[in-house]
């Protein structure tokens, strides 16, 4: 279909594709990832096509583009037969695949059970020279390579629920989870749905769907075409082009095997959406490039780190990706607390950092840090870039000046000598300075509403917490102890004037954090009937709260509100080195 050099292009029926043309899920590729939503919304739309277009030969249901390189018999080594590499369009493909091995497991006509086998796969013809060959084969996954033997290609394979559910629930393959749930999903769609006439579907599926396809036998072409067209609902991210692109630089197959699972291995880490890998491929690309990106991911790497030679393509970008990978887990997921200082500080003003600041930009130093000093000083280092990201971020400087001041301190790290050089340096001295009049300015007053509130309370329940184990930072809400609307009868309406109820209500000092969803009513009561039914329904346990409602205070009047207040501000005044709420 192509010519060496020429990019083709035309449109195609499914009948056409799922008829003559067969295709590899190269390593590069990402693996299946649609979900039930995806799967849903395709049949609900081939359906309604279908119902409002009857037996209309004319009429062409359009259902998205691929793209591939068309590989000739001996174009690689044992190569016997025409292939072609799918590089976009696999979750189409393999959704069409299973689509097929359903219908051939709720139809009782011979013909549509043949026609739906035959656009699964092609029997063996020793006489004709016909291999036996499967319409979608996945290379290098060996364990997509048998669900789909045992599923797909098996007759009546689909309906094996029981099986299908626990591939679902305990694959170690995502490819696989999401296939067996696919599946599920399309027989609970027509079983939902019994009018479908399943025959017609067919009929309609082969003749009336079709695809626009580009195809080349170049790869550098594929790869260019690969970047701009996308997957329905799974748009083509950077991180596939930029896995992509690497993965055709390397030597030989087992390289691309190995740094193909390995970047798949990560993106399931971090999530199946993807998002979390991309933004920590931009944690990468910050510590290369020591700029603000100005441009998408790719583009960011193409322009910025390849053209000016900071990094070659191929295995060492592999090598790096893969280093701070590791930095990355050994950081937040790994047994360091020992390390980091003999207790869990580090960890949990990690996991404060995380779950309350805004943004990660603060990620990209700690990584570079960790890279050239591993633990050397590294809480030291954490406490230094709290203090500098959140200061910047609560006394009201804006994204872009917080990126500058992290990429600041990355240049920091880079120059020093060694690690002492980080926290005294020569090039930008004032690095780690903060503007503690703007801090003051903000903590001082009402907080509540802001987004710092939360990250304030974690942080106060980190200065009270027994570091001997983790905190837990999940599942907490601010809690005002004088609520905000009091009851008319309450002592709150008697010890609290309503002056004093507008100055102080949302104030630091006023607020705590507790564990699960507030209760209103509950928020209301007076303050021992407040304490005591936290302490019965275990509803506070946060250590700033406890400090406060169990261990420092046996009323809440103004006098105590003010008193906390001020306690509160001297534990965060301290922290940041700031003396008695002066900018010195």
């Amino acid at each position: 279909m192509s010519t060496k050099g020429k990019i083709e292009s035309g449109k195609l029926f499914v009948k056409q594709i799922f008829a003559t043309m067969w295709f590899n899920i190269p390593v590069y590729q990402r693996p299946y990832v649609w979900k039930s939503e995806q799967v849903s919304e395709l049949l609900d739309d081939l359906t309604l096509a279908m119902t409002e277009n009857p037996d209309d030969p004319d009429f062409e249901y359009f259902f998205g583009s691929f793209v591939f390189q068309s590989k000739a018999p001996g174009s690689e080594n044992g190569q016997k037969y025409l292939v072609n590499d799918l590089l976009d369009g696999q979750q189409r493909m393999a959704t069409l695949l299973m689509v097929f091995a359903v219908i051939r497991d709720r139809v009782d006509d011979v013909m549509a059970k043949e026609t739906c086998q035959k656009c699964i796969f092609q029997d063996k013809n020793e006489f004709m020279n016909i291999p036996e060959q499967t319409r979608l084969v996945y290379v290098t996954h060996p364990e997509v390579t048998n669900f789909i033997k045992d599923y797909i290609k098996t007759d009546t394979g689909t309906n094996k629920k029981e099986q299908l559910t626990q591939e679902w629930k305990n694959s170690k393959d995502r490819s696989v989870r999401n296939m067996a749930n696919a599946v599920l999903k399309m027989h609970e769609f027509f079983r939902d749905h019994p009018d479908t006439d399943l025959k017609r579907l067919l009929k309609f599926l082969l003749n009336n769907v079709l695809f626009i396809y580009v195809s080349s036998e170049d790869l550098e072409d594929a790869f260019r075409l690969f970047r701009v067209l996308n997957d329905r609902g799974a748009r083509l991210r950077s991180s596939d082009i930029l896995k992509a692109t690497n993965l055709a630089e390397l030597e030989t197959e087992e390289e691309r095997i190995v740094y193909a699972e390995m970047w798949e291995d990560a993106e399931g880490e971090f999530g199946d959406d993807g998002d979390g890998f991309e933004r920590f491929l931009n944690y990468v690309r910050t510590i290369l490039v020591k700029d603000k990106a100005r441009l998408e991911l790719i583009d960011e790497f193409e322009q910025k780190i390849y053209k000016p030679k900071h990094l070659d393509k191929g295995l060492k970008t592999f090598e790096l990706i893969e280093n701070y990978l590791k930095h990355y887990n050994e950081l937040l997921y790994g047994q360091n607390y020992r390390k980091a200082g003999n207790n869990h500080q580090f960890n949990n003003l990690l996991m404060v950092m995380q779950a309350g600041l805004l943004g990660t930009d603060w990620m990209p130093p700690l990584l570079r840090y960790f890279d050239r000093f591993q633990y050397q000083r590294i809480f030291d280092f954490l406490k230094q870039l709290d203090i500098k990201y959140s200061a910047d971020w609560i006394g009201g400087y804006p994204p872009t000046y917080r990126i500058i001041a992290m990429i600041d301190i990355i240049k920091v790290i880079d120059a020093a000598e060694n690690v002492e050089d980080v926290f005294k340096p020569k090039i930008n001295p004032k690095c780690f300075d903060i503007d503690k009049d703007s801090f003051i300015r903000e903590i001082e007053g009402p907080v509540y509403g802001n987004r710092f509130a939360r990250y304030l309370l974690l942080k106060l329940d980190y200065f009270y917490a027994d570091h001997s184990a983790p905190m837990n930072v999940e599942k907490l809400s601010v809690e005002h102890i004088l609520p905000q609307n009091p009851a008319e009868d309450s002592s709150w309406v008697k010890d609290f004037s309503p002056e004093e109820r507008v100055e102080w209500t949302h104030k630091i000092g006023n607020l705590v954090l507790i564990t699960g969803s507030k209760d209103s009513s509950l928020g209301r009561l007076d303050y021992p009937e407040k304490v005591e039914k936290y302490f019965k329904d275990r509803i506070c346990i946060s250590p700033h709260a406890l400090h406060v409602f169990f261990r420092e205070y046996k009323k809440w009047t103004p006098e105590e509100l003010k008193e906390n207040h001020r306690n509160v501000l001297a534990k965060v005044y301290d922290h940041y080195d700031i003396v008695e709420g002066k900018s010195e």
